[in-house]
């Protein structure tokens, strides 16, 4: 029995039998320039499979026959299908009070300044939400209803921002928060919304959702932050793009303000920059 033969995939690698579209390496090498050129990430070579399945889904979508037509494509347009390719490549793992020690030192760090000291905070990737919501539980258990707290939660995903706006959630996929926090900061959904929570009014006025991507030099601030949230984005960053981030985020914050960064993230060659306090958790200098 012979086997089937592509030009393409004898110039650029296997093509896996079974497969609904061809998947060449040199596709592949193009997807990583592209979501690189565009928001900064370095996709490993152990991403193949990760990268066709969820690509393959935009295709569909989008009507094209093939990765080189849709890549085509995608590179001679300027439209919304540059946040679809984005949308589609990023990763969004999360849960309430994730990192439980990020958030009792922020309840510390809030309480010992006067009650009355405006607080302004920024969650750079809140993803569907639980982390800029654990934010502001913490703001509301240290410092009271009415606090001059305000937070800003970015994402570059725009679906998984607009989800966090919404802040519903199915009650069996809650993780991180106890009964009695549950009981404070949510409301249950009942007929045909039982098995779902949303988030109480006054904690989503806390909070202001936007888009931002941490690699462009647009961000839209105009008020300088006391603490920044930024966990778990750099390992998806090589390091000059991580160093240009952690400059624009030292621009925004206010000297001796706090950044928060994820378990594997380490910044010790920028302390011109930052200086670690704790636990993933630096002061800017």
């Amino acid at each position: 029995m012979l086997q089937s033969y592509s030009p393409a995939a004898a110039n650029n690698g296997p093509v896996a039998e079974g497969r609904e579209f061809i998947w060449t390496d040199a596709d592949f090498e193009r997807v990583q320039s592209l979501i690189y050129k565009h928001a900064g990430i370095k996709l490993h070579d152990g991403k193949h499979a990760m990268v066709y399945s969820r690509l393959s889904r935009r295709l569909r979508e989008t009507g094209h026959a093939s990765f080189h037509e849709y890549l085509g494509w995608l590179e001679r347009s300027d439209g919304p299908e540059w946040q679809e390719f984005v949308n589609a490549l990023t990763t969004n793992l999360t849960a309430f009070f994730r990192e439980q020690h990020h958030f009792e030192m922020l309840a510390a760090l809030l309480k010992s300044r006067p009650a009355a000291t405006p607080w302004n905070v920024w969650c750079s990737a809140s993803s569907t939400g639980e982390e800029p919501y654990s934010i502001v539980m913490t703001a509301m258990e240290s410092l009271g209803a009415g606090a001059a707290f305000k937070l800003a939660a970015s994402d570059i995903d725009s679906k998984v921002l607009a989800s966090a706006a919404q802040g519903i959630y199915r009650l069996d996929n809650l993780k991180g928060l106890d009964q009695a926090r549950m009981q404070k900061f949510l409301l249950r959904g009942k007929g045909e919304n039982a098995g779902l929570v949303r988030i109480k009014p006054e904690l989503r006025r806390m909070i202001d959702f936007l888009s931002i991507n941490l690699i462009r030099n647009d961000w839209p601030f105009r008020d300088p932050f006391d603490v920044v949230f930024c966990r778990n984005v750099m390992i998806y960053f090589d390091a000059a793009t991580q160093r240009a981030v952690l400059e624009r985020i030292h621009r925004v914050m206010k000297p001796g303000g706090m950044l928060f960064v994820g378990h594997a993230e380490n910044f010790s060659e920028s302390r011109d920059l930052f200086i670690l306090r704790g636990k993933t958790c630096y002061e800017r200098c």
